[in-house]
Parts: structure tokens; C-alpha cells; sequence
């Protein structure tokens, strides 16, 4: 989970509870400071070593100001974020929006975009990108990598109009890959890249990325950046994945709470984090739940978050 308080003084935590596979640690570049120095008990921080053991985390950072005042587990080691990968989408949008290579008012009809049977209808093709990265396209199509509880509680196909509905769709998702790839000729993997992991150091993620294809039943995850998940039964487009370790998600963290500016440069558009992570969508309001695009937002605590598959 990445997770950061709007605030005059802003604090991340960066902390994942996924899979493992290569461990190799790397000098990086954040300064170290004690838990006193950033307001913070090292007693109390002491307790938490035990409980992330036992609740099965990996890895976590916690930062304030750019600087790390807790860490715990192999920081370096690259795991499977699996949802994490949409609050990494947000980024690209932004970055192509303002390059004027991705025009979010284009129609799925204008931008040639199907599916296998049962085939996208008139009025679904009528749902725009942005409709996608609000997650309100009113498109119901089975999708790769959804989850159990997806499938259980995807809504029936034409039960809303595009634009109408909140839902947390994998075919949004996934589609909206298939565009930004479309739209700008490059791969989501290289593009992220270039465009974010390399201008702010990061120090695993290059880009490297494969693809599977889950009707195999031999498959095995590639231990690669990311790939690309496909289920040609359900969709024609794949899910996206990404394998990043902890420290190269807390200077995705820092980016954003830093309104996109890292060193004095302006990698992702300032007006672009502003607007999408917003709560556009009211996902629970008794418990202040709600999504902007391609994040969550809370509005108790006055932050923008996301979890991958187990929380």
C-alpha cells in the first residue's frame, strides 16, 4: 500500500504484503532520520517489527519530508503489487494528457475499441476515456485478472448508461492500457520507465517486462518489471502487471507528494494530480471512502491510497 497525508507536512507510508522472489540490496538515496527527529516514538515503532511479521508484510517504509524514518524488511526486493499497478497508470495519463497525445473526450467508438463476444454494444461505445479512468464506463465485460469478488459483484451488462456508475472494473482497467498504448506507440513498462522510474532514480524497476498467457495451466509469473496477463476466454485485453520493491514505491510516494516535482522538475502534471485524486466517486460515505482516478481517497483521514491483492 502506498499512502500519503495532504498536509502541509506530508507523510508516506509505503508498504507492501505480496510475494517474493530476488533479494539484492542497493545504496539509495534517501536520508535516514531518527523516529524523534520526525515526531515519532522509536519505542512505539519498535512494536511494530513483530506485528508485521505476523500479519505477513514484506517490506515497509515510512517517510516524512523525502526522509525515512522507519524501514523494515528487504526495502529493495521487488514484489507483485498487482492493483497498485493503476495508481502507476495515473501517472502516464497524466503525462500524455498534457502532451496532447491522449485526448480523454474520445469515444471508444472513435478510438476502434471491441471486445470478443459478447461484443461491446452501440451505447457501451459511446463511454469515453475519461469515463474509463473514473471507473464509470458501464461496461460490463468479463475482464482478465479479476478477482473472485469482482466476477461475484460485476453488475449486468447495460444496467447503467457510461458515465452513470461507480464501478471497480478490471475492463476499464486493462482497457485503458490497451489505449494508452494506442494512443502513444509505447509499451506501459517502457513508457513508465523513461518517463518516472528513470528521472527520479529509482533503483529496480528498468522496464523489462514479458507476457503470459493464464489458459496454460504450466504458467509460471516472470520474475521480469512486468507483463502482461492474458485471457483470451474473457477479453481480448490483457491486465498489466508490475513487480517494484518498496523504495522505488516510496519515491513514487514522494513524486506525488510533491505535486509531481521531483529536483525542480515537473515529471508529472501538478493540475493532473489535483484533479484525479479528487473524490469524484463517493464509494462509502460512512467510512469516508471514495476514488478519484485510477486512486483511492480518503476522506477521514485526508489521503490518497491504494492496495494490492491482500491488502
Amino acid at each position: 500500500m502506498i499512502q500519503f497525508v495532504r498536509h502541509p507536512v506530508f507523510t508516506l507510508i509505503s508498504c507492501l504484503l505480496m510475494f517474493s522472489t530476488t533479494t539484492i540490496a542497493q545504496v539509495d538515496q534517501l536520508e535516514r532520520i531518527s523516529p524523534e527527529q520526525a515526531g515519532f516514538s522509536s519505542e512505539k515503532l519498535n512494536e511494530l517489527g513483530p506485528y508485521l511479521e505476523n500479519v505477513g508484510s514484506s517490506s515497509l517504509l515510512i517517510i516524512k519530508d523525502g526522509k525515512v524514518f522507519y524501514e523494515w524488511g528487504d526495502i529493495h526486493k521487488k514484489y507483485l503489487i498487482h492493483s497498485i499497478r493503476k495508481a502507476i497508470l495515473n501517472s502516464l495519463y497524466g503525462i500524455y494528457i498534457e502532451k496532447a497525445m491522449i485526448d480523454t473526450s474520445a469515444t471508444l467508438a472513435e478510438i476502434g475499441i471491441d471486445d470478443i463476444e459478447p461484443k461491446l454494444t452501440e451505447l457501451e461505445k459511446t463511454a469515453t476515456v475519461i469515463d474509463l479512468l473514473k471507473s464509470r464506463s458501464g461496461i460490463y465485460h468479463k475482464a482478465a485478472a479479476e478477482s473472485p469478488g469482482m466476477v461475484e459483484s460485476r453488475p449486468n451488462r447495460g444496467s447503467s448508461k457510461p458515465g452513470e456508475a461507480y464501478y471497480y472494473n478490471n475492463w476499464d482497467f486493462n482497457t485503458l492500457g490497451a489505449i494508452f498504448e494506442k494512443m502513444t506507440g509505447k509499451s506501459i513498462f517502457t513508457a513508465f520507465y523513461e518517463d518516472v522510474a528513470q528521472p527520479i532514480g529509482m533503483l529496480k524497476f528498468k522496464g523489462l517486462y514479458d507476457s503470459i498467457n493464464t489458459s496454460n495451466p504450466n504458467v509460471k509469473i516472470p520474475e521480469t518489471d512486468g507483463y502482461y496477463q492474458y485471457e483470451p476466454s474473457k477479453s481480448q485485453y490483457p491486465a498489466y502487471h508490475f513487480r517494484m520493491s518498496a523504495y522505488d514505491l516510496g519515491l513514487y510516494g514522494i513524486l506525488y507528494a510533491n505535486k509531481g516535482k521531483w529536483k525542480g522538475k515537473q515529471i508529472v502534471p501538478e493540475k493532473w494530480i489535483e484533479y484525479s485524486t479528487q473524490p469524484l466517486s463517493i464509494v462509502n460515505e460512512k467510512y469516508g471512502r471514495a476514488r478519484g482516478i485510477l486512486w483511492g481517497v480518503d476522506l477521514k483521514y485526508a489521503c490518497i491510497q491504494h492496495a494490492g491483492y491482500g491488502g
